[in-house]
């Protein structure tokens, strides 16, 4: 929506859930969110808070989806009906216990044999996070324009989703800069490639090979077939601007580099993985924002250099799956830049490629100090550019070749 003239635009996001408890909580009716006579009074488990043995029947204390905490109330194990949300409770309570090594997960208060209120707090926290969680996913499978899937996961800690961080799926350039430079011309071929294809009218070679596996040297450029081309989406030289193939998975790691990015899928040698996405801001805005991410620790920039230096991509709030690579000194992505319907050669795509075989659940990870790119994490907390010189970062990755630091 339009906010205010001169007033920034503000966008204000509820869960269904969230909007429910309000409504019966203040006993309204909302049809659109299907708060009805009907349903006003409806109950469904959403997650279990507490567990209690009383004269010999177990109860849990049972948050029911929809409806306020303030109506929590006990429920006799007979009575539920969610063996998924039974398993998650009595999982996250033995996860904990087996955190902490501590005694029992029972005491007994009054003849009632009780949970540990710690133990209780700690199932409610991971009950809230798995539905924040779930949530992300949902709303990131939502927004993404490509087919494969987005998977959210969290085995490490009790981390939610990234509270300043809004999904996006090409550049968003700040004001004055144009990422479509009314490029109004494409290659006339109907089998591409052809004797006056793209990459050839540009002065190199095609990038890819009959399998669609890349075939270039790292630090050639990619020219993709365009809008204003004659052949069809099957071209072999459409890649890139198809969005990633592979179904990925954004996950927290476990020595403490914050949210990383693993395949679920087998990814071959050469193939394109995904685009490094952000706002493009100027050179001069980047040194500027950059001394405020300093101050925060982190940063995401990455310049892009391919044959100036004017411009660079800030994936820290806007950004895809690629804000949460992490860095390796030995990394299975190689970046590239890729020219499809901007021929400026001051604004290219970032594209990663495969550099070797990777195997299913396997993390992916790029060298930050690749020409271009500089601090894509909270972790990485140094730049490239003198002008941004701070403490040197250790690095993390845990690689044979580790050079021991970001920077």
């Amino acid at each position: 929506p339009e906010g205010r003239r001169g007033a920034p635009e503000v966008t204000m996001e509820a869960s269904l859930e969230t909007l429910q408890e309000l409504c019966r909580k203040e006993n309204l009716r909302c049809k659109s969110i299907g708060i009805t006579n009907r349903s006003l009074k409806n109950y469904e488990v959403e997650y279990l808070c507490d567990y209690k043995v009383e004269e010999g029947t177990e109860y849990y204390l049972v948050k029911w989806k929809g409806w306020p905490e303030s109506s929590n109330t006990w429920e006799p194990q007979k009575n539920l009906k969610c063996p998924l949300l039974l398993q998650n409770f009595l999982s996250d309570k033995n996860e904990y216990l087996s955190r902490v090594r501590e005694g029992k997960a029972l005491k007994v208060r009054n003849h009632v044999k009780a949970l540990n209120p710690v133990v209780a707090d700690y199932i409610v926290k991971k009950a809230k996070q798995r539905i924040a969680l779930q949530r992300w996913k949902e709303e990131l499978n939502r927004k993404k324009n490509h087919k494969a899937m987005i998977l959210v996961e969290n085995t490490v800690d009790l981390e939610g989703p990234p509270l300043d961080f809004y999904y996006i799926n090409e550049y968003k350039p700040a004001p004055g800069i144009n990422v479509i430079n009314g490029i109004t011309t494409g290659c006339e071929c109907t089998d591409c490639p052809a004797e006056k294809c793209c990459p050839k009218e540009a002065g190199f070679i095609l990038a890819y090979n009959k399998q669609k596996k890349l075939k270039i040297q790292p630090g050639l450029p990619i020219y993709e077939c365009n809008s204003f081309c004659r052949c069809g989406p099957d071209c072999p030289n459409r890649i890139v601007q198809k969005g990633t193939p592979y179904s990925l998975c954004i996950f927290r790691t476990n020595n403490g580099r914050g949210w990383g990015v693993k395949t679920l899928q087998k990814i071959k040698t050469n193939s394109f993985v995904m685009e490094y996405v952000g706002e493009v801001i100027t050179s001069e805005e980047a040194e500027r924002r950059g001394q405020l991410y300093d101050n925060q620790g982190n940063t995401y920039l990455f310049d892009l250099d391919y044959d100036s230096d004017e411009f660079t991509v800030d994936a820290a709030r806007y950004g895809n799956v690629s804000h949460f690579v992490n860095h390796s000194c030995d990394p299975n992505l190689q970046v590239f830049n890729v020219f499809i319907d901007n021929l400026d050669l001051r604004l290219p795509r970032i594209a990663l490629f495969s550099t070797r075989t990777i195997k299913a659940g396997e993390e992916l990870t790029f060298d930050y100090q690749m020409k271009g790119s500089i601090d894509l994490t909270s972790e990485s907390a140094d730049g490239l550019s003198p002008s941004r010189k701070r403490i040197r970062t250790v690095c993390k990755c845990g690689a044979v070749c580790c050079r021991g630091y970001l920077n």
